[in-house]
């Protein structure tokens, strides 16, 4: 009987195949593309206020840092290949990566990583993972502020349109993703 324990035990603990790897990050992947078809155009801004971020941050904080940048860059690959991943108010394709939302799309990798990499640094707990998810959202609106700050040579501008209609929104997601990791980290 211990034998049978033993074995199931081992086989629990065995890291994923390549080919569940592939099919978490792609599934990952897809909850991103959701979380961004999931918006609210806000007439003030041409930045959409999207489930977008939430999604990047729970694929960061519940796989890793490795597989939460691939899930975000096989995310942002399936919107420059055109497919309608991005927010539905954008252009689409690489109009979408190089219009007022690029700085925001091109540092979901690096948010997913930077997330990730905090997380694995210690027990899944809460507070470990709204730590992570805070400081990868600064990185991430520091991103898309400076993309906005080129686009209309105003900080002023960049910020309202930005950071300040998003501020309340964000602070949900973070405590939400945050909640949310722990229960996934521990099924996955």
């Amino acid at each position: 009987m211990s034998n049978a324990v033993d074995a199931s035990r081992n086989t629990a603990e065995q890291p994923l195949s390549l080919a569940s790897q592939a099919a978490v990050v792609l599934c990952a992947s897809a909850v991103i593309a959701l979380g961004a078809r999931l918006s609210l155009p806000l007439p003030f801004t041409p930045v959409p206020l999207t489930l977008a971020n939430f999604a990047v941050l729970l694929v960061g904080l519940s796989l890793g840092s490795r597989r939460g940048f691939a899930a975000a860059s096989l995310y942002l690959a399936w919107g420059a290949m055109g497919l309608p991943v991005f927010a539905p108010s954008g252009p689409g394709s690489i109009a979408q990566l190089l219009g007022p939302t690029g700085g925001y799309l091109w540092a979901y990798p690096v948010i997913a990583f930077l997330a990730g990499w905090i997380a694995e640094r210690g027990r899944a707990s809460f507070g470990r993972n709204l730590a992570a998810a805070l400081i990868a959202e600064v990185v991430l609106f520091a991103a898309g502020i400076s993309w906005l700050v080129v686009m209309t040579h105003s900080w002023r501008l960049a910020v309202s349109f930005g950071l300040y209609p998003f501020f309340f929104a964000e602070i949900s997601k973070v405590m939400a993703a945050a909640a949310g990791a722990v229960r996934l980290r521990r099924c996955l």
